[in-house]
C-alpha cells in the first residue's frame, strides 16, 4: 500500500499497488484511471487555489486544487494514459471544523474541481463529496476500484 499524504500525489502503472489516502475532510480526494494503460493516479489536495501562496504552490503544486489537478493528468499522459479512456472519482470535500461555514473550503476546493475537470472536458465517474465526515479512499490499480471508508462504513465508488 502506497500512502497519499495531504498535498501529495502519487501515481503507478504497477497492478499490485494500491493507494490510499487517509483524512479527507475539507481536502479534495482525486483518483484517475487508465484501464487500458493499467495507469492510476490519487491526488490530495488542501486548497482551492494556488494564488493565496505561489511560493507554495511551486514548491507543492499538489497542496492546491488548480495546480495540482493539472500535474496529476500530465503525469499520467508520460505513463501512456489517454484522456478518453480515464475514469475519475472525488471524495472530500466536506464542512469540518468550519461549523458556521466561514470558509467553505471543502465546497470551494469541490467548486475548483468541477470548473478545471470541465474545462477540460473531463467527466467525474462517481463520487463520495461534502457532508461533514472525513473519509479514507482506496484505489487498487489492478481493478481500477475505489473504495470510501467512512464512519465505519466501505462503499465502493
Amino acid at each position: 500500500m502506497i500512502t497519499v499524504g495531504v498535498g501529495d500525489m502519487q501515481l503507478t502503472n504497477k497492478p499490485d499497488e494500491v493507494l490510499v489516502t487517509y483524512a479527507l475532510g475539507s481536502c479534495a480526494g482525486l483518483a484517475i484511471f487508465d484501464p487500458e494503460a493499467q495507469v492510476g493516479g490519487l491526488l490530495h489536495c488542501m486548497l482551492p487555489l494556488s494564488q493565496i501562496d505561489k511560493v507554495k504552490a511551486e514548491a507543492n503544486p499538489y497542496m492546491f486544487v488548480d495546480t495540482g489537478v493539472p500535474e496529476l493528468f500530465t503525469e499520467a499522459y508520460r505513463l501512456g494514459a489517454q484522456k478518453n479512456r480515464l475514469k475519475v472519482k472525488v471524495a472530500g470535500c466536506a464542512q469540518i471544523l468550519d461549523a458556521q461555514g466561514h470558509f467553505r473550503i471543502g465546497e470551494r476546493n469541490y467548486a475548483t474541481l468541477r470548473k478545471i475537470l470541465w474545462k477540460n472536458n473531463v467527466l467525474i465517474d462517481s463520487e463520495d463529496v461534502g457532508g461533514s465526515i472525513s473519509r479514507t479512499m482506496y484505489f487498487e490499480i489492478a481493478s481500477g476500484r475505489v473504495s470510501i471508508r467512512s464512519n465505519g462504513q466501505v462503499k465502493e465508488l
